[in-house]
């Protein structure tokens, strides 16, 4: 039995906080890892946190929590504390307010990784629905995850929602977050965690179906310019101003130039 790392980055989020830690006790799969990093709130998410370690002990699940709270240098920084302290064999980030969907998410999840015999996959992925502030269901997500990822494949944006890729540990701990990026290092990470997998000839493995619900209202949504000027400079990084350019012009022919609905 293989073990999953979940990794949920908390600050001031006692109003989202609750469904995400319930949908992680509702688990069905026993060997789960999931450490909180919470950057030192001053509202009631540790109460949460604390009333959710004690349910987890009651429940007798198999699940560990392990909580950290003390100030942090933001996001990335968070996630980096919570890549030092997984323990599991793959990671994934389901941040305060995101959801795993179903009891047998991480159950699928597993079953895809040792879906094949010999080495465990780079990557496990699957699809994403995007919910309201009331875990409502809005839509699927616009960018769908395609059967054969590669690291080449973002260059056409960031197809795999960051909750719903779960990489494989050594090599996630060994590709820390770049903390230059305030809004878009989780797309540079991923973008090396694949390039890594690529140089060591790991698959990367689609999971049937959706593995994430993705709370509409992010970091990335609020400060969107802020966004798009990292997402840009990362993907020149990776791909080359060139190659950049063009898919950026893409980009603007794919939102603005769809036949009107009348």
């Amino acid at each position: 039995m293989i073990t999953i790392s979940l990794v949920t980055i908390t600050y001031n989020a006692e109003k989202v906080l609750k469904p995400t830690l319930d949908s992680v006790l509702a688990q069905q799969y026993a060997a789960i890892e999931h450490v909180i990093i919470d950057g030192a709130s001053t509202d009631g998410t540790m109460r949460w946190v604390d009333d959710y370690r004690r349910q987890t002990e009651e429940a007798d699940n198999g699940h560990v929590v392990v909580a950290l709270s003390e100030p942090d240098k933001g996001l990335y920084d968070a996630m980096n504390k919570g890549l030092q302290r997984v323990t599991g064999q793959y990671v994934c980030f389901l941040n305060a307010g995101d959801l795993l969907p179903s009891p047998d998410t991480i159950e699928r999840v597993v079953e895809a990784a040792l879906k094949e015999d010999g080495r465990l996959p780079a990557v496990v992925y699957g699809d994403t629905d995007i919910v309201d502030g009331e875990w409502k269901f809005l839509h699927h997500r616009r960018l769908a995850p395609p059967d054969n990822l590669t690291w080449r494949s973002f260059r056409k944006g960031m197809l795999v929602c960051h909750q719903a890729f779960y990489a494989r540990c050594d090599i996630a701990k060994a590709t820390p977050y770049d903390l230059r990026y305030r809004y878009s290092a989780d797309v540079d990470w991923c973008i090396r965690v694949m390039r890594e997998a690529e140089r060591q000839g790991a698959a990367l493995r689609r999971v049937e179906g959706v593995v994430a619900l993705y709370m509409q209202e992010g970091q990335t949504t609020i400060h969107h310019k802020a966004s798009l000027r990292e997402r840009f400079d990362v993907m020149r990084r990776h791909y080359g101003l060139l190659t950049t350019l063009a898919m950026h012009a893409w980009f603007v022919v794919r939102k603005f130039g769809r036949p009107s609905a009348n």
